[in-house]
């Protein structure tokens, strides 16, 4: 693991900070451009938001997870409870507020594509406090996971309170600068081309551009960076090494989801002591999975998912 934090023997502990969202799949042919109306489209409801869909992914990747944010008092939030609960994710940080369950509108056609608009509803509550709440979870973490769906501010605080010995791992979607200062608290940046871009400044298309872009955004502070890359898997730049790590292929019906399923089951695998680049090779396994299923849940192929963690 490319850190240079103090050690301790991994117990497979995962904390997820981030949103918990409802999501609302249109089926279309073709999405319309501005003005128009496009009939036909078919509708259903999922689990979404980046913090729920990673801690989803974790904890089917042998993780015990935490998962700290908001939920509306609504149906929709007592639903995305039960479900979390279900999948053995410990959801007793997750506070409810007036302000509704976040809620993402998702159009997928034919090709695999899909477009996404966030209402961020309590996800936009979450705050310091809530990591306060959350001390005795955070202070027994082996992986911390956030990303940016949730003020900054709770971030920040959660990445500056985490133990010395936990590895931080962030998520920088939606993507949006970050300080030098929290750059250099992370122990493993995870970016796709486009957060790459933005947050480098530099245009980054293919392997060779990414590894540009996850050398500059070393420099700035970040101690590892992984750059993915879809179908041609993600880009590792580290101390300890990197490289290109290929992708399986895979019969792509729904890309949602397929980046924060990479994401936890990275966290589950270098929670329970995997190198870098073995958890991004696993990782790789999972978000390929992902895409071949309808809907953001997280698929681990058979026979890579280890049992769950236990102590």
């Amino acid at each position: 693991m490319a850190n240079q934090r103090p050690q301790r023997a991994p117990r497979g502990r995962v904390l997820v900070l981030g949103s918990v969202n409802v999501d609302l799949l249109l089926r279309v042919e073709r999405r319309p451009v501005a003005g128009e109306t496009v009939g036909g489209a078919r509708l259903e409801w999922h689990p979404g938001g980046k913090g729920a869909n990673q801690a989803l992914a974790a904890a089917r990747a042998g993780a015990r997870v935490s998962l700290v944010g908001r939920v509306g008092e609504d149906a929709f939030g007592a639903e995305r409870l039960a479900q979390l609960q279900a999948e053995g994710i410990d959801v007793a940080h997750v506070r409810t507020s007036a302000a509704a369950t976040g809620t993402a509108v998702v159009t997928l056609t034919p090709d695999g594509e899909n477009t996404i608009v966030v209402a961020p509803g309590a996800n936009g509550l979450v705050g310091p406090d809530d990591l306060d709440a959350a001390g005795s979870v955070m202070g027994e973490a082996d992986v911390l996971v956030a990303q940016l769906e949730v003020p900054l501010a709770a971030v920040e605080h959660a990445i500056a309170r985490c133990p010395a010995t936990s590895v931080v791992v962030l998520n920088a979607a939606p993507a949006r600068q970050l300080a030098s200062e929290l750059l250099r608290r992370v122990d493993v940046l995870v970016v796709n081309e486009s957060e790459a871009s933005a947050l480098s400044g530099l245009t980054v298309i293919d392997a060779a551009t990414a590894e540009g872009a996850a050398r500059r955004l070393r420099t700035v502070g970040a101690r590892a960076v992984v750059v993915t890359l879809g179908a041609a898997g993600a880009l590792v730049d580290a101390p300890t090494g990197g490289g290109l790590v290929a992708a399986p292929r895979a019969a792509v019906v729904d890309t949602t989801g397929a980046g924060d399923a990479f994401v936890g089951a990275l966290a589950a695998r270098l929670a329970l002591g995997a190198e870098l680049v073995a958890a991004v090779g696993f990782a790789n396994a999972v978000g390929a999975a992902t895409t071949e299923r309808i809907g953001a849940s997280a698929v681990v192929p058979d026979g890579l998912a280890p049992r769950r963690a236990s102590g």
